[in-house]
C-alpha cells in the first residue's frame, strides 16, 4: 500500500493542471469572438476551490467567514454577508427593512420605494415580493443613472425607501440621493452588483446607504460562479439580513455552533413553550440564501486580483471611448461624474434618433463580426410583460428610459479582452460608419 499524497502535492499538481487546462484565450482574427463578459481566473482560483472541497465543508463555513471579512475590509464596511446570488442579496436587503424589529421605520405592504425603470429586474423584484410599490423615475444620459431632479416629485406620504443601482458600474449621484434620503428619513439600498470597486469622492459605493448589495456572477468584477453579498455598516441591519438569509431564524449561532448566547433553552418567544430551542425559533419569514465554502474560497482568490481587474476595466473603457469619440454626432457615449471613479461593467452607446441607422441594424452587424452585445438590461421595466399587472407609480414620461430601450447597447470591456479584441471592435465601428457615410469628427 502506497502512502497517500500530501495536501501540498495534490495542490501543486492541481496548479500545474489548471495552468495547462485553462490558458487565457487569444484573439483569433480568422474567427473573431469578442464576448461582453466572462470569467478571468488563474490557477490560484482552481487551487482554492480544490483545497476547500477537500475540507468537504459543503455549506458556509470558515472559508465563507474569511471571505466576508476580506470583502468588508476592501469595501469599507463593518459587515459583509455572503449569499448565493446578487438577486438574493437584493431580496435579503429589502426584506430586512420589513422586519418588525425596526418598529415604526419598518417597510409595510403598500409603502412606496423609489427606483428606476431603466434597470435590471431583480433590483425591483424584492420591492414587489414584499408587497411594496415601486415608484419609477427616469434616468439621464450620458450617465444612464437616476435623474436626481425627479426625486422630490417622486416622494409621497407613503415613500419609505430608495433602492437603485449604479448602472453598469457608473456611480449615481450619491450626494443628491443620500441627502434626499437623510432629509426625509428614508432607507437607502445601493445595488452595487455591477459596481464593486467604484468610488464616489474617494469612498467606495455601498458605504453611503443603509445596505448595499453585490453579485459575483461570472459577468461581474469578481466571480464565485453563483454568489453575492449584502454589505452594511449597521450591525442591527446586518443581524436582520442574516436572519432572512438563514431561514428566518432568530438565533445567531454559526452552523455547527450551539448556545453562543448561553440562553438556548431559557427564553420565551411568542406562544411557543417556555425554553423552546432557540436554534429553532424563527423571527422572520426567511429563506436559505447561503453560498458554499468552495465559492467563498474562489471569491477570496478573485478579490486579490480586484485592483488589477479594476484598472484593466477602466483602461479598456477609456480606449473604446477615445476611439469612438469621433462618432458622437450619431452615438451617445458614456461619461462618469467628476466625483466618481467608475468600475465599468461594460461600454455603452446609444444610437441617436437622427442617426442614419438603427440600434437593431448595428447590433446585427456587430454580431456578424463576432462582437457580442447586450441591451441596457430590461430597457424599460414598465413595458416588460412580467410587470403588466404589478401595482406601481411612474413619475413623468420616462422619455430617456425609452430612448435607452430603443437605442442603447453595450459591448465588453472586461479584463479578459486584449488590445486585439478592442481593435477589432473599433475597426468594426469605423467600417460601419464609413458604409453609412458618417465621417469621423476631427
Amino acid at each position: 500500500m502506497t502512502d497517500a499524497p500530501s495536501l501540498q502535492q495534490i495542490l501543486s499538481a492541481v496548479e500545474a493542471y489548471a495552468a495547462e487546462r485553462h490558458p487565457a484565450p487569444a484573439f483569433d482574427p480568422a474567427r473573431p469572438s469578442v464576448p461582453v463578459s466572462g470569467r478571468v481566473f488563474g490557477p490560484e482560483e482552481v487551487v482554492s476551490a480544490v483545497r476547500a472541497s477537500l475540507d468537504f465543508w459543503l455549506t458556509a463555513g470558515p472559508e465563507t467567514a474569511a471571505f466576508e471579512r476580506a470583502l468588508a475590509r476592501y469595501t469599507g464596511h463593518r459587515q459583509a454577508l455572503m449569499v448565493n446570488s446578487g438577486s438574493s442579496a437584493n431580496l435579503a436587503a429589502v426584506s430586512a427593512l420589513t422586519s418588525p424589529r425596526l418598529g415604526d421605520r419598518r417597510l409595510r405592504p403598500g409603502d412606496e420605494v423609489i427606483t428606476v425603470a431603466a434597470g435590471f429586474p431583480t433590483t425591483v423584484n424584492p420591492i414587489i415580493q414584499n408587497g411594496l410599490v415601486p415608484v419609477f423615475v427616469d434616468v439621464t444620459l450620458p450617465s444612464y443613472n437616476l435623474d436626481a431632479s425627479q426625486l422630490e416629485a417622486a416622494r409621497s406620504e407613503r415613500t419609505r425607501a430608495v433602492v437603485i443601482a449604479h448602472t453598469l458600474g457608473n456611480p449615481f449621484d450619491l450626494d443628491a440621493v443620500a441627502d434626499f434620503c437623510a432629509r426625509h428619513g428614508l432607507f437607502l439600498v445601493e445595488d452595487c452588483c455591477d459596481a464593486l470597486g467604484a468610488t464616489w469622492d474617494g469612498r467606495h459605493v455601498g458605504t453611503f446607504g443603509d445596505l448595499a448589495t453585490l453579485s459575483f456572477y461570472p459577468a461581474h468584477q469578481i466571480t464565485t460562479g453563483e454568489g453575492g453579498a449584502v454589505l452594511t455598516n449597521r450591525p442591527a441591519l446586518g443581524k436582520l439580513v442574516e436572519s432572512f438569509r438563514d431561514w428566518g431564524r432568530d438565533c445567531w449561532c454559526a452552523p455547527g455552533c450551539e448556545d453562543t448566547c448561553g440562553k438556548r433553552f431559557g427564553q420565551q418567544f411568542g406562544t411557543l413553550p417556555e425554553g423552546y430551542d432557540h436554534k429553532y425559533v424563527y423571527s422572520h419569514v426567511g429563506y436559505n440564501l447561503k453560498a458554499t465554502d468552495m465559492q467563498a474560497a474562489i471569491g477570496a482568490a478573485q478579490l486579490d486580483r480586484m485592483d488589477d481587474f479594476l484598472r484593466t476595466r477602466r483602461e479598456n473603457h477609456a480606449y473604446l471611448r477615445a476611439a469612438l469619440a469621433p462618432y458622437e454626432d450619431v452615438l451617445i457615449l458614456p461619461e462618469e461624474d467628476p466625483r466618481a471613479r467608475a468600475s465599468w461593467f461594460g461600454f455603452t452607446v446609444t444610437v441617436r434618433p437622427e442617426a442614419p441607422y438603427t440600434r437593431r441594424a448595428l447590433v446585427d452587424h456587430l454580431d456578424g463580426q463576432g462582437i457580442a452585445t447586450r441591451p441596457v438590461f430590461a430597457g424599460n421595466l414598465t413595458r416588460q410583460p412580467a410587470y403588466r399587472d404589478v401595482a406601481h407609480r411612474v413619475v413623468g414620461g420616462l422619455e430617456t428610459t425609452d430612448l435607452i430601450m430603443n437605442g442603447a447597447l453595450w459591448v465588453g470591456c472586461y479584463p479578459g479582452l486584449t488590445r486585439a479584441h478592442l481593435d477589432h471592435v473599433v475597426g468594426t465601428f469605423e467600417r460601419w460608419h464609413a458604409r453609412h457615410g458618417v465621417r469621423a469628427a476631427a
